[in-house]
């Protein structure tokens, strides 16, 4: 089990939802609480509710000159968490060029800008924490998801590369792949949403598999057998059954 107390955890994309009610679960069992997103209104509330040690940075994960700034400012961390996303529902004959680039730019390139900042300095004191938001989509291609189910498909490779390499030194990498959460986000939806969560549920999720040692974990348990099974059928199958 991971002790909590006195540890900096820097999470990344949490203004609300999922990322705000995670800070909640760090902030109760005695981690030090350092919350980034865009909106600073939001941030500023979050850490006033926060019954621990707390603090913002505000930071725009599309910006590479934000990201090296607020990471500058947030210091040396022992973890850090990222939840950015963005979200928009369409397919391939109605396509968004603006919302699928911010996707892509967003949920895989941003990641990408703030690891750069947070890895070297991890490995040069060989320890650290790194927990990485996919979804249950990034395990195979899906209809009506231009830009966001390839985007969390990059997220979880990118988490898997970063495993094989650091997983026999003291650098902790994690993945966690839930399916549909109460937020703005899956508001845009006008479709059934099965097994949805809401963000405390969500985030009692991550916060066990912190606590753990498990590199990945897709949930909820029963929703997640359909996904995880799809990368086993035929490609004719497949898409006969998901399209």
């Amino acid at each position: 089990m991971t002790d909590w107390a006195g540890k900096h955890y820097w999470l990344v994309g949490a203004s609300d939802g999922l990322g705000a009610a995670l800070a909640h679960k760090l902030s109760r069992v005695g981690a030090r609480v350092t919350v980034s997103a865009r909106s600073e209104d939001k941030l500023s509330a979050l850490v006033e509710a926060l019954p621990g040690p707390a603090g913002y940075q505000v930071v725009d994960v599309s910006d590479n000159d934000s990201v090296i700034a607020a990471a500058k400012a947030v210091g040396e961390i022992d973890g850090v968490v990222y939840l950015a996303g963005v979200y928009w529902p369409f397919g391939a004959k109605a396509w968004n060029a603006d919302q699928a680039n911010a996707m892509a730019d967003i949920n895989f390139t941003g990641l990408m800008r703030v690891m750069g900042q947070v890895v070297p300095g991890m490995v040069e004191r060989d320890s650290g924490h790194i927990m990485i938001t996919s979804s249950l989509t990034g395990f195979r291609g899906l209809p009506g998801s231009i830009g966001y189910t390839a985007s969390k498909a990059a997220t979880m490779s990118l988490a898997e590369c970063m495993y094989a390499d650091l997983r026999k030194t003291g650098i902790k990498v994690q993945v966690a792949n839930p399916g549909f959460i109460k937020t703005q986000l899956t508001d845009k939806n006008d479709f059934r949403m099965p097994f949805l969560m809401t963000p405390d549920v969500a985030a009692e999720h991550m916060f066990d598999q912190m606590s753990g040692d498990s590199f990945k974990k897709s949930f909820p348990w029963l929703f997640s057998l359909l996904f995880r099974g799809s990368q086993f059928l035929p490609d004719w199958l497949y898409f006969r059954i998901f399209s």
